[in-house]
């Protein structure tokens, strides 16, 4: 496994699980020596665990010697970083084509060289010609096996996969070894509705995309929504509830936030749409659902900036969350880093709070922000109360606890973690996402 990250660590790991021998191979000589030391250099619950058991197990080690590890294996898996490209949009592949190069060099016939990476439509056949052209004489096999992981249910969704697409050079309905490998290698997963799902190498790698772009498209399809049923007098939870009862439709990724985030949806709606126009097949759907949620988080920060009308700079608002979603330390693209500067800039006194993400998020925000060990320490003093993500340790709080810390009421619910008539009975000013005035809602 090439590349001791997110997708690696989670991947190798659970292979190791099930009865796998894995190496995962980690050239930064700063997280190979913390990896070796049992210290897992990202929170993602119950991996920390994992890794310390298979490790025993004997089944899971951490090295840089990729030509060690080849001379053992049957198959590699690329599971590097395709970080956005500055200024285009498209996924930097530089990562992924080195790995290609360094398994050319020491790759020993019939391997199966899998990419697990997340990889614009074409890809695999890349990692193929870079092989073939440094080695003409080597036999190998190529495959595409992307990943689905939530984060923060990662270990779950591998070990219990909906789905496990994998895409061959070869055709699909064909026999062939690298079938053959990947069939045992997920038999342990597969169970007996058969998960396993064959297609060819372009659409594997377009099933990732597409699959990230319809969900990012939902939940800014709700969002929208949401803004329409606070203009109109509707209640957001009633309108997706009722959606969400339509099977065509199902219940989840409606619910309205201030804006999607993480390693996934941002990166993977850029790459998506910069293929398909390069393909002369511009996706507009995407392309709007991608301006959509970038606009939404400026907006957010304006609507609070008027919530707090001429008296911003004698404001402090207590900020519960900082990552894009619960359960994570990820800071990627996640709505604070938009909202928090804005509101920074206009001259709040920013307190903050989250669970895992505030070592990653300071060097991400600006320099004066607090960050207090509790969301009761956060809310210390604070004007205005404002959450932007569903740690359950948020929901737990009360208004009575709240009201004990906080100079001002105003609650900012951007979550919907709580019931806003309960704020409201204690004299709260509750706003929430997608909340008319014009009528209570029958929930």
């Amino acid at each position: 496994m090439i590349g001791g990250g997110y997708v690696g660590l989670v991947s190798g790991a659970c292979l190791a699980a099930v009865g796998t021998n894995v190496t995962i191979i980690e050239h930064d000589p700063t997280r190979l020596n913390r990896l070796k030391a049992g210290d897992i250099p990202l929170y993602e619950p119950g991996l920390e665990e994992l890794v310390a058991e298979q490790r025993q197990a004997g089944r899971l080690a951490f090295s840089d010697d990729l030509a060690a590890a080849l001379r053992k294996s049957r198959a590699v898996f690329i599971a590097v970083g395709t970080p956005t490209r500055r200024g285009s949009g498209h996924a930097d592949l530089s990562y992924v084509h080195a790995a290609a190069r360094a398994i050319a060099a020491h790759a020993p016939d019939g391997l199966l060289i899998v990419t697990k990476s997340t990889v614009p439509v074409g890809t695999g056949r890349q990692v193929a010609a870079i092989v073939r052209q440094a080695r003409p004489d080597l036999t190998f096999h190529i495959a595409s096996n992307p990943e689905f992981l939530r984060e923060g249910h990662a270990i779950a969704d591998f070990m219990q996969p909906d789905r496990v697409i994998i895409g061959l050079e070869d055709s699909p309905t064909t026999p062939s070894t690298a079938r053959t490998l990947l069939e045992q290698l997920y038999a342990p997963l597969n169970g007996p509705e058969n998960r396993l799902l064959f297609m060819g190498l372009e659409s594997a790698e377009l099933t990732k995309y597409a699959a990230n772009a319809f969900l990012a498209m939902k939940v800014t399809f709700a969002n929208e929504m949401a803004d329409l049923c606070e203009a109109t007098g509707g209640q957001i939870a009633d309108v997706t509830r009722g959606m969400g009862m339509d099977p065509r439709i199902g219940p989840h990724f409606l619910m309205p936030g201030p804006g999607y985030g993480g390693s996934c949806f941002p990166k993977d709606t850029q790459a998506l749409a910069t293929s398909a126009r390069q393909a002369g097949t511009p996706v507009q759907l995407i392309e709007t659902t991608i301006a959509a949620n970038e606009a939404r988080k400026r907006r957010l920060a304006e609507r609070i900036l008027a919530l707090a009308k001429d008296n911003i700079t004698d404001c402090t608002i207590a900020v519960l969350g900082l990552t894009f979603k619960a359960h994570t330390d990820d800071m990627r693209q996640a709505p604070a880093l938009t909202i928090l500067p804005l509101l920074h800039e206009a001259g709040a006194t920013l307190r903050v709070h989250d669970p895992q993400g505030m070592s990653t998020a300071k060097p991400l925000l600006p320099d004066d922000i607090t960050y207090a060990d509790s969301p009761l320490q956060a809310a210390e003093g604070a004007d205005m109360l404002l959450v932007l993500t569903e740690w359950p340790v948020f929901t737990a709080l009360t208004p009575a606890q709240l009201a004990t810390k906080m100079r001002g009421r105003l609650i900012l619910d951007y979550r919907q973690i709580w019931q806003g008539h309960d704020w409201q009975q204690a004299g709260f000013h509750y706003h929430c996402l997608g909340c008319g005035t014009h009528r209570g809602s029958h929930s």
